[in-house]
């Protein structure tokens, strides 16, 4: 640009900022090639998790195999789901465990960022569990029972309410548009609270039910055993490794995906009792 500002002062000046461009240009594109160089080289990648079964599931079948490969992998735990997607969206990560594409879809929207599925990976259902009533035969009138308040996941606990022949509700399109609002019928008068996921478990001692979200089922003590009921999980909620949309071609997230679709990493789900009754991906059969 400094040289066509400058063309006007002269022929044996233009020569000279010519030359100077010539060379400022070489060194551009030498500084172009080195950048490139660095980014597809990269070997250190961070990964985000949120409380759950994740962060151990990525340490034990699919940090070895990348770690065999070259790479140095570090781990950061949040406890917040917007907070992580921004981490990777700012760069601050390079990958985060803990969410679904819809979910992911709702907080691009919100958040004005633009992070991509990468592959899918194996998810726990979401479960409905009593705390002071252990029973679905003799729901009382006025039950109380919590739900997550994200609205994908809030839609998700109205499913399983509904499944369970508590409630009925008018079917939405996205649901992320989801709320209480959808209720049609409630014949038990159930008294229904979004409250956060991370305070399901340390509060279903004090309501009667919770529709509770898979990885804080594992990650709070649970037992899919006492479950009065489970999720037939849509594979729209089942998650997914999420990187920023420019790196989901890049080597080292190639990498990721290829570990987790590996036969190793296959093998290591099927041999471990606790993923027995997790979602799986397409790509596992």
């Amino acid at each position: 640009m400094k040289t066509f500002r400058t063309a006007l002062l002269g022929a044996a000046t233009v020569a000279v900022l010519l030359g100077t461009a010539a060379c400022s240009s070489s060194g551009t594109a030498s500084d172009d090639t080195a950048g490139d160089s660095t980014a597809a080289a990269k070997t250190e990648i961070t990964v985000g998790f949120n409380p759950g079964p994740y962060l151990e599931m990525f340490q034990g079948g699919i940090q070895p195999i990348l770690e065999s490969e070259g790479y140095t992998v570090q781990t950061q735990d949040f406890t917040d789901g917007i907070v992580v997607n921004v981490a990777v969206a700012d760069g601050e990560i390079d990958a985060n465990i803990m969410q679904h594409p819809v979910y992911l879809e709702f907080v691009n929207a919100q958040e004005g960022i633009d992070n991509a599925a990468l592959v899918q990976v194996p998810t726990p259902r979401m479960a409905l569990f009593g705390g002071k009533s252990t029973s679905l035969d003799d729901v009382k009138d006025g039950a109380t029972v919590t739900v997550p308040n994200s609205p994908s996941n809030l839609y998700r606990g109205l499913l399983i309410l509904r499944e369970a022949g508590l409630i009925d509700f008018d079917d939405v399109d996205d649901p992320n548009t989801a709320d209480l609002s959808i209720i049609t019928e409630n014949p038990h008068n159930l008294q229904i609270t979004p409250i956060e996921n991370a305070q399901q478990v340390p509060a279903l001692q004090d309501v009667d039910y919770a529709t509770i979200q898979g990885n804080f089922i594992i990650s709070g003590g649970l037992d899919y055993n006492d479950a009065l009921a489970v999720e037939d999980q849509p594979i729209e909620f089942s998650n997914v490794v999420a990187v920023r949309s420019e790196d989901v071609d890049s080597d080292w997230a190639q990498a990721i995906k290829a570990a987790y679709e590996s036969q190793e990493f296959i093998d290591f789900i099927e041999a471990d009792p606790q993923y027995d009754g997790y979602n799986l991906p397409e790509w596992f059969q």
